[in-house]
This record gives structure tokens, sequence and C-alpha cells, in this order.
């Protein structure tokens, strides 16, 4: 528990905090809409896109920005309009996505140690800058959520409804996915490139299993955000285990803990 005492420690915890109420937020979107392989697709793009940064010699995050918007401005229409199955044009964005990302990793001109950081996460080395950033997609996701909360809730459970309510559904859904790329993007470092996508679905999908209650979701999905970074960097400090692998097995961990004891089970007699 010393580590405590050390910046560096500190850094981790704040950015798991950040990361985990960013993630858990954004995640309740994801899973109420049934749209999960949107959120697979989204974060190998932003991993691609930083690895393309690396081998550009310019910043990660920014490129991975690009990509993560690339992609949802992509998949956004292929889901309202596209000839194909969702499920068919997501994949190929996916597959595509990953091709690009191994592809870049294989040639970068130099030491891989920087683009294995982003694969698997290097929590413990985030600075003031990614601390900066993950701070304000807090406050966008936050504020997002806060204004609009009425209009989100329309979206996520039937757009078709939203529309003939007045609401402008497509322009929220596009909404919706270009925040889950800004917040995947800035969790990429954190969490890594191949598990960042958990820490956005596991949270929610917790959450899900307690409550109907979209607040309630909202906050149990965050908590169990922040309580999975928490509790994976005590236990990676304590048995010298990768940081962001850790993170993910305790999101799903507490995954498995809210099935088999949830509450839902009671009421629907299950």
């Amino acid at each position: 528990m010393g580590l405590i005492g050390f910046k560096f420690f500190q850094m981790a915890l704040i950015s798991a905090l950040l990361a985990g109420i960013s993630c858990g937020i954004v995640g309740v979107w994801i899973v109420t809409m049934r749209i999960s392989f949107i959120g697979v697709a989204i974060s190998h793009a932003a991993f691609a896109g930083a690895l393309l940064g690396l081998i550009l010699g310019k910043p990660p995050v920014l490129f991975a920005f690009f990509f993560s918007f690339l992609a949802c401005a992509i998949l956004g229409p292929l889901s309202d309009k596209g000839q194909l199955h969702p499920d068919t044009s997501i994949g190929i964005i996916f597959s595509s996505t990953l091709g690009l990302a191994f592809l870049f990793m294989g040639i970068l001109p130099e030491a891989k140690s920087q683009a294995l950081n982003l694969l698997w996460g290097s929590i413990l080395t985030v600075t003031l800058k990614d601390i900066t950033l993950l701070i304000i997609t807090l406050a966008l996701t936050i504020i997002f959520t806060t204004l609009f909360f009425k209009e989100i809730q329309s979206v996520i459970f039937n757009r078709e409804m939203a529309k003939a309510s007045g609401i402008s559904a497509t322009i929220f859904f596009y909404l919706i996915l270009f925040l889950t790329g800004i917040t995947i993007s800035t969790t990429l470092k954190s969490v890594g490139g191949l598990l960042v996508f958990a820490l956005v679905v596991n949270p929610a999908a917790s959450a899900y299993q307690i409550t109907y209650s979209m607040k309630k979701m909202y906050i149990l999905s965050s908590l169990f955000g922040v309580v999975s970074g928490w509790s994976g960097l005590f236990f990676s400090a304590q048995f010298n285990l990768p940081a962001g692998a850790s993170i993910v097995i305790v999101s799903t961990v507490i995954f498995i803990l809210s099935v088999l004891f949830s509450p839902k089970k009671v009421r629907d007699g299950r």
C-alpha cells in the first residue's frame, strides 16, 4: 500500500477514476442500445489510428480521435441505411481496422514498446496531459448526458418513436457514437487497445443486471468502472500483473457476480 505515496501511482488512480466514470456512462448507451459490437469496431479503429500516429511521429491520441471519428462516420450511415445486415457492416469495419492495426505494428521503424503500451495499456505512465484529456472527456460526457437525458433515453429505447415525437434521433445517435469514440481514444493509454472495450461494456452490463432505472444504471456503471480500475491497479501492484488486464478481469468478476445475484431474477420470477 506504500505505492499510494508515489506520484505515478496517484496519477494512475486519478486516471482510473476518470476513465471508469466516462466508460461507465458511454457503456450504458452501448449496452442498452444493443450495439456492443460497434464499440469493438471503434476501439480497434482508435488503436489503429494511435499506431499510425506513432509511425508518423505525431501525437497518438490525435490520430486515435481521427480514426474513431472516421469509424463512427462510416458506422452511423451503415447501421441506418446500409444494404447489408448491420452486423456484417460492422464486422467489415472491425476486421479492416484490426488488419490496419497489425499492419502498422509490423512497419513501425523503431522499438515497439510504445505500440505494446497502446496494445495492453500503460496506466502507470499516464501524464498530466493524459489526465487533462480524460477530464475534458468526462466533462463533455456528463454535460451531454445531463442536458439531453430525456432525448438520449428516448433514442436508446426506440429511435423510431423518438423521431415521431420530434427528437432528432439520428443526430443524437451520431453524437452517442462520437462521444463513445472520444472516450475510447482518451482511455486507450490507460487500459489498452485490446482491452478498453471491456471497460466500456462490462460495468454497464453489470449495472443492467441490477436495475431498470437509467439514472441508477449510470451511477452503478460508473461505480463499477471505478472499482474495476482501482481494484485492478492494486492487484497488479500486489502480484506484479499487467494493470490493464487486471482492471478488465476485475470488471468481468463484477459482471459475473451481478448476474448471479441479480435482483431482476427475483422480480421476474426466474
